[in-house]
């Protein structure tokens, strides 16, 4: 196996690419048939509920296996892991694809779009190994910003294509898309990345049998992470789910010209990551920009919930504005955990942190949908600044880096 002083740096940011890429599949797989719903229920004649509940089938896929996936990484590796996981999500893919086309029945494009979730858990939850095992600490918060572009750019591809192949082509046609983004990251997979040398913390014997200490035993840092990122993921959350309507049905805007700000702002939000992970590196500290962040997703949620009650021009502004924040401390906290409890542990410390968000997400996103529906879109904003408010003393300290303390094994 490669070692670590051997690797070029381009070599490095390649591997990187690659695992963003990977992780792009699962945004595309899971968020994708969320574009499709018009044209299921105009088209392919299937009532909101059915469309939206079809829709909803992937992430289920992905929060029952993300954690299995966890254990996997950490005991096998990435690279394999990963293979295994598209390959599978890719047959759903393209299950569901043909599926819709074959006019197939509801039930067996669901049974698709669940395998295609559950295969893209891996994915969802990998790259802490490639990061802490590749890229030296004061580079970390940078690649992982890199690294969680994934989820946004996802969002961009699906905005930007599905709905309009949809109209031109059919659902079963746009349904291709998540299949040809999931071939393309596995062949990233394939040819692109390779596993860091195994690293160990001093490993407890029972038994004869090496036990790596559980780093959740003895503090709460890690849940106190995981309590901070589902608090600031319903901002998050809200404006990804409901901006569409907001600017459509509230403001009059033309769907092209709400897709069009919507992508713009996904992209910019991706560039955020990137950024905040290099603040955090010349900071040295993972939560102080956490904090920070939490603090300005308050203001930004306020702002917008005035601005929308006066019906001010500037609403539409300060949205993305709040959506840039919202979506800002996500590589933060995925570098914190993935170097806290290190390489034994990233795989199942990152899926943990990534069921919490998504059960969140599923839990919250129709009591806002009531909640707008009551009171409006105003009180709806100014209510889910709540959420970082809450966050903002939560966030803990920065913890001496396990990490840096392995040895190799």
């Amino acid at each position: 196996m490669t070692d670590v002083d051997d690797i070029t740096t381009a070599r490095r940011w390649i591997i990187l690419g690659c695992s963003l890429l990977a992780a792009l599949t699962t945004t595309c797989v899971v968020s994708g048939v969320a574009y499709l719903i018009p044209a299921l229920h105009t088209d392919a004649g299937l009532s909101l509920t059915q469309a939206s509940a079809l829709a909803a089938i992937p992430t289920i896929g992905l929060m029952a296996a993300t954690i299995p996936w966890g254990i996997l990484l950490d005991r096998y590796g990435e690279r394999r892991i990963l293979l295994l996981s598209l390959s599978i999500s890719l047959g759903g893919a393209v299950a569901a694809a043909v599926a819709a086309s074959t006019d197939a029945s509801y039930a067996v494009v669901g049974a698709a779009l669940l395998v295609g979730g559950l295969g893209s858990g891996a994915a969802n939850g990998a790259s802490g190994r490639i990061v802490v095992g590749w890229f030296p600490a004061h580079q970390r918060g940078t690649a992982m910003g890199v690294r969680q572009m994934a989820q946004p750019l996802g969002i961009g591809v699906c905005a930007l294509t599905m709905p309009v192949v949809a109209a031109g082509s059919g659902a079963g046609t746009a349904l291709a898309i998540p299949a040809v983004v999931t071939a393309a990251g596995l062949v990233a997979v394939l040819v692109g990345i390779t596993d860091p040398p195994r690293r160990t913390a001093a490993a407890m014997v029972v038994d004869d049998t090496p036990r790596h200490p559980n780093p959740y035993r003895g503090n709460f840092f890690l849940a106190r992470v995981h309590i901070v990122s589902m608090l600031l993921v319903i901002p998050q959350s809200m404006l990804w789910t409901f901006v569409p309507t907001w600017l459509i049905v509230a403001h009059g805007w033309s769907p092209a010209g709400a897709g069009i700000l919507i992508t713009v702002t996904q992209v910019v939000g991706a560039l955020g990551r990137i950024v905040a992970g290099r603040w955090s590196d010349a900071w040295m500290s993972r939560m102080r920009p956490v904090r920070a962040i939490a603090i300005a997703g308050v203001a930004a949620m306020f702002a917008l919930a005035i601005a929308d009650w006066f019906d001010s021009p500037l609403a539409p502004a300060l949205m993305a504005v709040a959506s840039i924040i919202s979506v800002a401390d996500n590589g933060l906290a995925f570098t914190a955990i993935a170097e806290y409890v290190g390489p034994e542990w990233s795989g199942r410390g990152l899926a943990v942190q990534n069921t919490g968000q998504y059960l969140v997400t599923a839990a919250t996103t129709p009591l806002l949908g009531a909640l707008i529906a009551v009171v409006g879109f105003p009180v709806a904003f100014a209510a889910t600044a709540l959420a970082p408010l809450v966050a903002t003393p939560l966030v803990p300290r920065d913890p001496s880096p396990r990490v840096d303390e392995l040895v190799d094994a």
